[in-house]
């Protein structure tokens, strides 16, 4: 069957859920997320074989990022659970005006109809976008990576038979077995059929969704996340939120990557940090974090020299970019010169310093003395994500149930006319 096909197979399977009720919906992923722990045996399998085949072709910490176990898996089927447990948004009312004339208009919130996701080599977006999609009154079409195909397959299989003991069209989540940049292409130009488009991986797979795309597409974010420790911030703090937001799993888009110092405060905490990060780690037998440094923090402890591109670079691995400054304006300045839009830091005691830093800087998520690792829809309330926007239309940060959805507009009258 050619990725057209899939596609239309799964638009048609729309008619099915589109009007489905709030206990239909959560039936479904209910049983989803039954049958994804009854299939962990053969799940697993199937992520061996991937991760034996990406051995050597991607990092460790990449590597991390597509292993599964009971516990991850178990971790994915209480996600979809937790979709169960959110309020069904689709078809509520959003405004009703009353015209002059004595018609109605409502504003009514409804699904957008099929979301196509590409994604990288993170199996739990697999299950993560289908328990979103049907909650949302949506059909997904799911496009993975190579190196996670066969670990993708084994979710996507396991979803379908809940979905068909449960009494629904299992055509309503398909993935496409060709990972090829064909595949990708037919899903970018299935205009008519596709409506939205969310890629969900690097700089190069996004870049070529935005540029390429001639259905809807959502810019998803790469993460260049800054985190700016004010000389007003208490260090220690500071130490341990960036030990959290840079080496708790770098893989992932809200990890740090950019941590800026203020110049009254960087002979006390550069040595902190580098303590913390490298000779710390290094003796509980973790990976140490490399520190690529401007010359300023070069002058006070040692490191790599920050090179050109250092600071406009998303490394999803123990190396961090550390530059000085000398106020929370310059700061500021340079994560608007290299910020991805994501997610961004304060680390600071002063109210005036953090409010000017929340209201200069313009990105999805801005954090006051928080680690930048919460940008997660699980952590903001929203059961899981499809990804994480970092454009400003129709959907910004964490994308849940509302960002899937649209709405029409209803006119009710009695005989009208203009």
């Amino acid at each position: 069957m050619t990725t057209l096909d899939i596609i239309r197979k799964t638009k048609a399977a729309w008619s099915a859920l589109r009007d489905a009720d709030a206990e239909t919906k959560n039936r479904l992923l209910t049983a989803m997320a039954d049958s994804l722990v009854d299939h962990t045996a053969e799940i697993l399998t199937c992520n061996e074989t991937d991760l034996e085949a990406a051995r050597g072709h991607i990092s460790d910490v990449m590597l991390d990022r597509l292993r599964l176990d009971e516990g991850r898996i178990a971790a994915m089927a209480e996600g979809i659970r937790a979709t169960v447990k959110l309020p069904d948004h689709t078809g509520r009312i959003l405004s009703e005006t009353h015209h002059a004339n004595g018609m109605t208009i409502y504003k009514k919130q409804v699904p957008l109809g099929l979301v196509a996701i590409i994604y990288e080599s993170r199996p739990n977006v697999t299950s993560d976008a289908a328990a979103l999609t049907v909650k949302s009154g949506n059909v997904c079409v799911l496009r993975s990576g190579k190196e996670a195909v066969r670990t993708s397959t084994a979710i996507v299989k396991a979803l379908k038979q809940g979905i068909s003991a449960a009494g629904g069209d299992p055509d309503i989540v398909n993935i496409l077995e060709d990972t090829s940049h064909e595949s990708a292409r037919v899903l970018m130009t299935a205009d008519g059929l596709v409506d939205l488009l969310i890629p969900r991986g690097g700089a190069g797979l996004i870049r070529a969704c935005v540029e390429q795309a001639t259905v809807p597409c959502i810019q998803t974010g790469t993460g260049i996340c800054h985190v700016y420790v004010d000389e007003y911030a208490d260090l220690d703090k500071a130490v341990k939120i960036i030990v959290n937001a840079k080496t708790s799993r770098p893989s992932v888009c809200n990890a740090e990557e950019v941590c800026l110092v203020h110049s009254a405060v960087a002979e006390r905490f550069l040595p902190m940090l580098r303590k913390a990060l490298t000779e710390d780690r290094a003796a509980a037998g973790q990976i140490p974090v490399e520190l690529r440094l401007d010359p300023r923090a070069a002058a006070v402890i040692p490191g790599t020299p920050a090179g050109p591109a250092d600071f406009d670079t998303e490394f999803l691995d123990y190396i961090l970019a550390v530059r000085v400054v000398d106020s929370v304006d310059e700061a500021i300045e340079h994560i608007q010169a290299h910020s991805t839009h994501h997610s961004e830091a304060i680390m600071t005691e002063n109210d005036a310093n953090a409010e000017k830093f929340v209201n200069g800087v313009d990105s999805a998520a801005v954090y006051v003395n928080v680690s930048t690792r919460f940008t997660d829809g699980g952590e903001f309330g929203l059961g899981c994500e499809m990804g994480i926007s970092t454009q400003k239309l129709h959907a910004r940060g964490p994308m849940g149930l509302d960002e899937l959805s649209t709405y029409q507009y209803i006119i009710r009258g009695n005989g009208q006319t203009r």
